[in-house]
């Protein structure tokens, strides 16, 4: 062999070992499933899971959404755009390219966060769905499991690494997202690392070209389903703030509203009727996208904002998120203040300053 060409394969090969090296972040992993509803819920919770990555300076897994099979991240989001605010690698790459190294099968522990009272037995990382399904689409097994009791604040930091030190427990595999829902405020500004990916993109521009000929148009967001009214039913008798995601409404100082009430969290068609064509006479848009999940009230709105003329399209797509993404780049935005779809839709908003309202509130 060519003594120039041998050493030119043996610097190569050293050069890929030292790369590789450099690719496992010393500090650790942390993966977790999002297994809680649907995507609004899951969204909360992976900005919260993101939030406490960076807080224990451990690399953020980025876990895949959860439909009726698990979706990659990069498909909706951008991945790189992450990398802005902390270190992330996406899990079907991390499973391929580094897991074999530093989290072979027979290392794998999962963590659930349990009361002290309660047994280690408790803790089943793949018992029900999505649980089972979101692991084993991962590929991933565990041969056994634990539980802590440490919050995810940045008062629990130092125990965080005290019970996990990275050179033991190399990866962090949660059953549940490290976050709170309601989301924390503080975790809503991280939106603004969230870019949808071209693929999504391509859809919106597709669809506001079909249905409004690229034309402004005000998104709105009805909850008028059944299980929705059974949960809005006894809602002024807890006199609160703080229900599933109100706290979007009611962080806001210029809030007049007590509590959560009837009107807020089930709306009725007048309330629906008033607000939708007052913001039509103000703005002077006629197009209406709506997103629902039962009424999408079509023929209703029509006849009630008939001296308006209004047109009003109504999509129904398989995936939500395209109806979230078709709601965060309308003109104009109302939606239930209640709702973590709406939440998404808001906080996606609120990045680029675009105007919003809540059913039930004045405007």
């Amino acid at each position: 062999m060519n003594w120039f060409i041998f050493g030119y394969i043996i610097s190569l090969s050293f050069i890929l070992q030292v790369q590789t090296e450099q690719d496992i972040d010393p500090n650790g992993y942390i993966i977790f499933c999002l297994c809680m509803g649907r995507f609004g819920n899951q969204a909360e919770h992976f900005l919260g899971g993101l939030a406490f990555s960076k807080l224990i300076n451990r690399t953020l897994i980025v876990p895949p959404w959860r439909t009726y099979k698990n979706i990659p991240y990069s498909e909706w989001f951008q991945i790189e755009s992450l990398r802005s605010y902390h270190r992330v690698i996406d899990a079907e790459d991390f499973m391929q390219n580094l897991a074999p190294r530093i989290w072979p099968p027979e290392s794998r522990i999962g963590f659930c966060w349990l009361s002290a009272d309660r047994p280690k037995s408790e803790c089943q990382m793949k018992e029900g769905n999505p649980f089972g399904a979101f692991w084993n689409e991962l590929n991933v097994s565990f041969i056994d499991t634990d539980t802590y009791q440490l919050s995810y604040d940045k008062y629990s930091i130092n125990e965080w690494h005290e019970l996990f030190p990275a050179d033991r427990y190399p990866v962090l595999a949660l059953k549940g997202a490290p976050a709170s829902f309601p989301m924390l405020p503080e975790h809503r500004q991280l939106q603004k690392y969230m870019d949808w990916s071209e693929q999504i993109m391509n859809e919106v521009r597709q669809h506001q070209k079909t249905l409004f000929n690229n034309e402004p148009y005000i998104g709105i967001h009805l909850r008028n389903d059944v299980d929705w009214l059974r949960a809005c039913a006894d809602v002024e008798s807890l006199k609160t703030r703080s229900y599933m995601a109100s706290p979007q409404c009611f962080d806001q100082s210029s809030s007049t509203h007590a509590y959560v009430t009837h009107k807020i969290c089930y709306p009725s068609d007048d309330e629906i009727f008033r607000l939708l064509k007052n913001i039509v006479l103000h703005t002077r848009i006629h197009n209406i996208y709506v997103a629902t999940d039962k009424r999408p009230m079509i023929k209703e709105i029509e006849e009630h904002l008939a001296a308006q003329r209004v047109q009003v399209k109504h999509l129904d797509p398989w995936l939500p998120v395209m109806d979230i993404a078709m709601l965060a780049h309308a003109n104009y935005f109302i939606g239930n203040c209640v709702s973590s779809f709406t939440s998404a839709v808001k906080r996606a908003r609120d990045v680029h300053n675009l105007p919003s309202a809540f059913w039930g509130f004045s405007e």
